[in-house]
């Protein structure tokens, strides 16, 4: 089952110390990255990606999602201890990566994997500043968490 995450943010919303040395992390996994797909998109036709934030318990995450991405998917550990990982889906819209994020949920069910949480974020133009899109997604994943959005996807899409 699949939230889409409306414009207005919570009041109340607060990074604690964990969750800003997760965004530090995420910057420095996804920046660079996320550049040069921007200059894809800007100068090669790509139209979109995606961008998936997940963790779970009670599975391997790295070799679940190691198995299930594609060549052109891009999977970053983020925090080994805590199980969480970002893939980033090259010329992906939402569609694509929703439903490629339900075979993720369903196949983490499938091996009694537990507590699976998940959002993500489609980014249609470079209008988007990278730490913007970066602390968007972290956003949707805490608040995920604080609401106990368990084995569900919650999406926005960034214009």
């Amino acid at each position: 089952m699949g939230i889409r995450e409306n414009e207005t943010r919570k009041q109340g919303l607060k990074f604690n110390a964990k969750e800003i040395v997760l965004a530090v992390q995420m910057i420095e996994e996804l920046e660079k990255t996320i550049e040069v797909v921007y200059h894809l998109m800007e100068h090669e036709g790509v139209e979109a990606f995606v961008l998936i934030l997940m963790t779970a318990e009670n599975i391997n995450m790295a070799t679940l999602l190691e198995h299930e991405k594609r060549d052109t998917d891009i999977l970053f550990e983020i925090d080994k201890e805590e199980q969480i990982y970002v893939m980033l889906c090259q010329d992906t819209k939402v569609d694509g990566g929703y439903h490629f994020a339900e075979r993720i949920i369903r196949n983490i069910l499938s091996q009694k994997g537990s507590n699976v949480y998940c959002s993500e974020v489609e980014v249609r133009s470079t209008r988007n500043q990278v730490k913007n899109v970066i602390f968007k997604l972290l956003e949707i994943f805490m608040k995920t968490k604080i609401d106990k959005k368990t084995n569900q996807i919650v999406y926005k899409s960034l214009n």
